[in-house]
């Protein structure tokens, strides 16, 4: 299974597990009138789904090393030179807070007067610069999330999925 298809897994057994833990929840009490016997056949019983609980934590814990593995052994050709992919996404984490940095500087005016002509605050760079900047950067972002994406739908892991797609 590529890398796209074992994170979408991992967000569903996440899913499964919180199903799970509600089914336990449910079956683990049952409200019966002073005197009634307790019945003898449930859908599942509390240990059934403990053990199925079990299995899926289980699978989450070996695809979510074998992603970790491979988001360190997969290497991702950026601008910046290629690096490995857990590095190419927090590189690309990084220059999305800068380009979000660079435009509210690009939208504050160079000269700005406060309580009127008492006081003027002055930029100490040039907004329209920093505007060219954001749009560079971001540029810079989106041309690794796109590596990023491709290494994803190539990066191989070997994970039986069969029990869940």
């Amino acid at each position: 299974m590529n890398l796209a298809d074992a994170n979408t897994l991992k967000q569903l057994l996440h899913e499964q597990i919180d199903t799970l833990t509600e089914e336990v929840e449910h079956v683990a009490f049952i409200l019966l009138e002073s005197g009634e016997s307790l019945p003898t056949i449930q859908s599942r019983s509390l240990q059934d789904i403990e053990m199925e609980l079990e299995r899926v934590r289980l699978d989450l814990r070996q695809i979510d090393r074998l992603i970790q593995e491979a988001n360190l052994r997969a290497i991702v050709d950026t601008h910046d030179g290629p690096l490995p992919l857990v590095e190419a996404i927090e590189l690309s984490v990084q220059l999305r807070v800068q380009a979000r940095l660079y435009k509210k500087l690009s939208l504050r005016p160079k000269r700005e007067f406060i309580r009127g002509a008492e006081i003027v605050k002055h930029a100490l760079y040039d907004p329209e610069l920093y505007r060219l900047k954001a749009q560079d950067i971001e540029k810079r972002a989106n041309q690794i999330d796109r590596a990023i994406q491709s290494v994803y739908c190539q990066t191989e892991i070997d994970f039986d999925a069969s029990r869940y797609m």
